[in-house]
Order: C-alpha cells, then structure tokens, then sequence
C-alpha cells in the first residue's frame, strides 16, 4: 500500500475500513417508530393532553353557573285523556318541602349511609364515579357510574335526567361550586327533598306518608332505612309491588344502609340486631285517580317508559318512569269511554253485586280483570284492573302472576296446525284428528312415556274423541298429547309468536295446562292475533304522548303474519265449538243479547280454583276476562275461589263468561260474521261426539291440589252421545257406539253415517 494509505489506515487503529452494508427496510422501519415514539414524546404529549384537559376545565369552571334551580319552578302534572280528547285525569306532583331539622338525626344518617359515606367531608363530587359514568354514557352503557349526594342533589334540583357528557360535566362543575356556597344540611335537606321515592311521592315528607302514614319527624331508623334504600329504585324496590326479585334486593341493600351506619358509629351494633325490616304500607291513590283512572294512568306511565327505553331517550324503566313522573306529559289513551263504562257495569252486574263478604269470607277474595282489544288496530279500548285504585292498588288487567289455564289450549292447536304436525302414528293434527280423552292417560313420545299423565276435570273419561270436540269440553289428556306430538319447544314459540311472554319457561308436557303466568291484556292480545287471521296484534293503551321535550314515535300495533291465515282462522272456527258446543254454552250461546252474533272464545279454570278465565271474541273485538283468588289481607297470597259468589266452584264459563258475554254483546255494535279461510272447525260444519262416562268425585274443597295439575274446564252439562253440532244444523240420529278402531293417542276419524248433510 501507499504511504497515504498507511497513514490513513493508522488513523483507523491499523484496519481497514470495512465496506457500508445497506441496511434493510424493517432495521430502518424499526428504527423510525423508535425515533417517533420515544418515551419523552409519549409523556410530553401525555402531560399537554393533561394541560389541555385542565385548561379546558377551568374555562369551564369560569364559564358555567350555578343556574336557577327548576325544580320547583318549572315541574308541571301530567294530563291524561280519552280517546275523544275528553280528561280522563290529572296529575300533579306530590310534594311537601320540609326543613332538615324535622327529620330525625337516625334518618339522616341513613341516607348518607347509603349514598355517600364520606358526604361530610368529601368537596362534593365523585371524580371516579363520574369518569366511570362519561365512559359507559359514552358507550352506551346507559346510567351507571356512582355520583354523591351533592351531584344528585344538582341533577335533581338544577339540571335534567338525561344521559349525555355535557350534562355529567355540568352537574361535575355545578356541584363543586354547590357545594363551596351551600352548606352540607343545606345540601342533604335538597337531596332528600328533591328525590322521588316511588308511588307519585316526592321529597321524604310525601314518603313518609305515602309508605308509613306518617310525617317524616316521626320516622324511625328503620323506616329511615327503607326510604333511603329505596331511592336506587323506587319502581323495583316498592315493597307492595315488587316482584320476589325485588323484594329480596331492598331487604340487601336495607341491610347494607344499617350496617354502613354501625361501621361509621351512627348506630349501635346491638340495637342494630334488634331491627326488623319495617313492611310499608299499603299504597293509597292520589285524588282523582279512583275508580279505575288509577289503573289506566299507571298502566299508560309503564307502556310510555318502555317506548322511551326502546326509543333511547332514557337508559332503563326506572329511569323512564321518574321523567314521566316529574310531569309536563299530555297523554292521550285509546280507551273508548262508552266501552269503559260498559265494561265497569258488567263487572258490577255479573260479578260484585253478587259477591257478600259478610255472607261469605271467600268473597272477599275475589279479584276481576278484564282487557278489551281491537283486533285490526291493537287499540285498547276498555280495561277492568280491579274494585277500585284507591282500595286494590294491583291492576289485576295487566298482572301476570296467575295461570291462564285452559285458555292456552288454543296456542297448542295454533302450533299444530301452522307446523303440520303429526300424532304418534303419522296421522296430520286437525280438528277431526281422533285422540283418546282418558282420565290421567300417559302422555308418551315415540311409545315411551314422558312421566305425565294429567287429570281432566271431573276425573271424566272421554274414551275416543276428535279435537274438537276436545276443545269443547277442555280435555287435559288430549291437549298434552298433543303438546308432546307437536314438541313443547314449537309450542311456546307459537306462543310467543302469537303475543305471549314465554321467554324462559321450560319446554315441558305440564305448561299444556297453562300453567305459566299471564295477564288479561297478554290473552287479549294473543286471541286477537288469531282473530286478525296470524298478523300480530300487539295491544296498545297509548294513542298519542306529547312532552316539550321529548318526541315519542309510537310504533304500528299491527305487525307482521306470524301464523298462517288458514292455521288461525281454523283455530277460530273450533273455538266456535267451546261457545256453542262446550264449556261457555250457558253462558254465551244462550244469552238473550247474542242476537245470532258469531263468537270464538275459550274458557279456563286452574285446579286448585285460584284462577277462571273467559277469552272470546267477534270479528271486531276481543276481550279477556280473568277471576283471581288473592287473599285481602297482606301479603296478598293467592287462594282458592271455592263456594265465592255461592257457587261450588268458580269456572270460567261461569262468572268470567257472563261478564263477558254482557260486556261484548253491549258493545259490540252490528252482528258480524268471521270471514274464515278453513275447511275445520265447528263454525264449518258440525263435528261427531262420542260417549263419555264421567268417574264421580267429591265435592271440591280447598285443600292443596295434587301434585299433578289439572286446568281443563268440567261440562256444562253431562257429555251425551249426540253430536256436537252449530246452532243451524241439528242431527236426526245419534251414533249407536263409540268406535273402537282409533288408536289411543291419536288417529283418523272415521267417517260419521250420522251426519248431517251441511247447508249449501
């Protein structure tokens, strides 16, 4: 090498210099990110996101006041009325402001307790709490998220209960200047005069009264307890009204405001032992809501708060009704007050004008409801919920807590028809099908037995009998073949499809008895699915809703065909057997007012006679009558009708049947006929009756039913040998013997030489 390059190579430590390697795009790619995202960058950007949010924040702080408080202000009533724009009620706030010192140290220390323990010393604001909140606000999580007292104070007192950032950031900055100007009594007596407890009552004044009859000076702790858990859900948590669910919940969180006040040494552990759980009272009406304008107010705050939820304009039902409560609605229903008062009179007539409960205990326990739907436009045009709102708070239209019974019958029918099921042998299930009626006859699939074997009223024995006829005398065993022939699963789903609440029932033989919970206005609106030929009907109290503002978009009753026109309209012309042919003949076939009216209906009555039901219907209207025992003293179980009214047994084609055969023959206008696309059924020819011999029983009583239920209807009149027929086509001859070829549990009928020719 050269002297230069000695030199240099000296330089370099007495190496050549190696030859530069590109480097590869992922080292440079690699090496980009790092100079882009450098833990430096990262916490400057970080710290000037912080500087950001607090320079923001304190803008706010400048900008936003403490408003005006509205509470008191600006809360209006609600104004409620008739289809025809006439008042049906008004409703305004019950509320009663009361100074702090007239509530007793114990109950005020209940509520911070189950609020916010560190009231006293916090600076009035949740930052945790209201983060949480912004988030789940911010992905649609709805209301959840913890606030103090002091920001539900602000919230109730200054702004609104909608669920938006801007409005937490609000009641954020409000409360802390709330609470720097106002002192901490001050803050307390605001929040527990601004809060609605439940049962139209706001402010503990109106509490105290409306849960305990009493000024809140003279609540206990106990009472004190109650109320202050009760403001976490005053809907749920109202002892008279709760379902299981939510008296177990109250009594948790009554428990966990006691034990919070011994931990913060407001209250002794050994008298805290001691402490019952104080039951409030039961409610009493607010004035103008007697009668039964209390049961359709209440029924139409809880139909508008469910479209508000699904509408999003509030996060839950709890929180819906509370805005409806605060007032400023005009709600217009669909109840047809002609209807209203028809309905009330043939309650009145048929029912509690006969009852004595000095004659008799049991007629004191006696509970009517009735609904009434249009089947083309789902309006509700009359609803019965009970004696009287200011003395039966329950609204016995819409309560679901009693069996259907044999009302349900129809549903089963409905699912074979619209699946094209089978009996056990492969014969298709129609109104001839032949079944056998046996008292207590095993229930079986593909020849095993299921474990079921239901009793038909009466302990009668049916031998062979076609289905329709089945249905006109209610025949348990029948049905529950059926049931297993079609599969319970397809049953409930029809069930459901038609109107009923059958999510989370188990798919087995037994709910072929209606043994599930349903309400009048939930059989009004599935019966009248079927009457609108299988489009859903799904029965609507509310006409119109006005708010400043809120805007609320009622949705179309009538749906979508969730059965076939032909399955619906045969369940229709069968159910014109059980009226002419069954268990409702007395009462509605033979009533003077018919007037030649085609009807469809069914009748229902649970086994051990806690329920009866009559649910029928004309082209144009369908109404649901329900009977429930409930004892008139608290807790309000539910009993046994027997010998109420001075009859043996309450049925369903008795008193339910008469009050709906006055109501709809009264109402329902000119006589109509259905326009039925069927070949089957009673309302299309006349259907073959074979012998039935009946095993005598003893006179009901009212011990505890068996462990195997029995919901069918007993006959209206001893079963005979003639045929079952409509009222225009009487037959000559009646059948000398049952025959003895059909299978036993299902099969083809086989042809009748005794039948009459049909009409032209």
């Amino acid at each position: 090498m050269g002297r230069a390059e000695e030199r240099r190579a000296r330089q370099r430590g007495g190496r050549r210099a190696a030859p530069r390697r590109p480097r590869s795009s992922g080292a440079a790619g690699k090496s980009g990110i790092r100079r882009l995202f450098t833990w430096k960058k990262i916490l400057g950007t970080f710290l000037g996101v912080c500087l950001l949010g607090i320079g923001a924040f304190i803008v706010l702080y400048l900008v936003i006041d403490i408003p005006q408080g509205n509470a008191l202000a600006k809360e209006q009533g609600n104004v409620y009325k008739y289809s025809d724009g006439s008042t049906l009620a008004r409703k305004g706030l019950n509320r009663e402001v009361v100074d702090l010192s007239e509530v007793p140290k114990g109950v005020r220390n209940a509520f911070v307790a189950a609020e916010n323990k560190s009231f006293y010393s916090d600076s009035g604001v949740d930052l945790k709490g209201t983060a949480r909140g912004v988030l789940n606000t911010l992905s649609g999580k709805g209301k959840q998220g913890g606030s103090t007292i002091t920001q539900q104070y602000v919230k109730n007192y200054y702004l609104t209960q909608e669920q938006t950032v801007s409005r937490k950031l609000k009641e954020l900055i409000i409360s802390l200047k709330v609470d720097r100007q106002m002192s901490k009594d001050d803050i307390l007596a605001g929040y527990m005069n601004t809060s609605f407890y439940g049962r139209d009552a706001y402010g503990i004044q109106a509490a105290a009264q409306s849960y305990y009859r009493v000024d809140a000076a003279d609540l206990n702790v106990e009472q004190g307890a109650y109320l202050a858990a009760l403001l976490q859900a005053p809907n749920s948590y109202d002892w008279t009204i709760a379902s299981d669910t939510g008296r177990k919940l109250v009594r948790e969180r009554w428990d966990y405001v006691l034990d919070n006040m011994v931990e913060e040494g407001w209250l002794d552990a050994g008298e805290r032992a001691g402490m019952k759980f104080p039951v409030p009272e039961d409610p009493k009406a607010a004035p103008g809501m007697e009668g039964q304008n209390g049961y359709i107010v209440d029924a139409a705050n809880q139909e508008l708060a469910r479209q508000l939820v699904d509408q999003g304009s509030a996060a839950d039902m709890e929180e819906a009704l509370t805005r409806i409560k605060r007032g400023g609605w005009t709600i217009t229903v669909n109840i047809d007050r002609k209807k209203q008062k028809q309905l009330e009179k043939s309650v009145k007539d048929q029912l509690t004008s006969k009852l004595d409960p000095k004659e008799r205990k049991v007629d004191a326990d006696v509970q009517a409801g009735a609904a009434s739907v249009g089947p083309k436009t789902g309006k509700v045009l009359a609803m019965y919920g009970g004696v009287d709102y200011v003395e039966h708070y329950t609204n016995n239209a819409t309560r679901d807590d009693y069996q259907p019974a044999s009302t349900f019958k129809p549903m089963i029918l409905a699912a074979a028809l619209e699946e094209g099921a089978t009996t056990q042998d492969g014969t298709p299930i129609n109104a001839d099908t032949v079944y056998d009626g046996d008292n207590k006859r095993p229930v079986v699939d593909n020849g095993t037995p299921v474990g079921f074997a239901p009793e038909n009223e009466d302990q009668a024995d049916y031998g062979d009998i076609t289905v329709q006829t089945a249905m006109n005398k209610s025949v348990n065993s029948v049905f529950a073949q059926m049931g297993v022939d079609v599969g319970m699963e397809q049953v409930l789903d029809t069930a459901g499809d038609l109107g009923m609440d059958t999510e989370g029932l188990d798919a087995v033989p037994a709910q072929t008895l209606g043994s599930m919970g349903a309400s009048p206005l939930e059989m009004a609106g599935a019966y009248a699915t079927l009457a609108n030929h299988g489009e859903r009907v799904t029965p609507t109290l509310l006409a119109s809703a006005e708010h400043k503002d809120v805007t609320v978009e009622l949705p179309d009753p009538v749906g979508e065909q969730v059965i076939s026109r032909e399955a619906a309209d045969t369940v229709t012309s069968v159910l014109t057997g059980v009226v002419d042919d069954g268990t409702a003949q007395r009462s509605v076939r033979d009533n003077p007012e018919r007037g030649g009216q085609q009807v469809a209906g069914k009748t229902g009555t649970s086994d051990d006679n806690k329920s009866a039901w009559f649910t029928g219907y004309t082209p144009n209207l369908v109404t649901s009558v329900g009977l429930f025992g409930e004892d008139d003293k608290p807790p309000h179980r539910q009993v046994p009708m027997y010998k109420a009214g001075g009859e043996p047994r309450v049925n369903g084609g008795g008193f339910p049947a008469q009050i709906w055969a006055q109501y709809t023959f009264g109402a329902m206008g000119k006589v109509t006929e259905f326009d039925l696309d069927t070949t089957q059924g009673a309302a299309v020819r006349p259907t073959w009756t074979p012998t039935v011999t009946e095993t005598p029983t003893e006179e009901p009583t009212t011990e505890e039913p068996s462990s195997t239920p029995s919901t069918s209807e007993s006959p209206s009149e001893t079963p005979s040998q003639t045929p079952s027929q409509t009222p225009s086509q009487t037959p000559t001859q009646t059948p000398s013997q049952t025959p003895t070829t059909a299978p036993p549990t299902g099969g083809t009928l086989p042809e009748n030489p005794f039948e009459p020719e049909e009409d032209e």
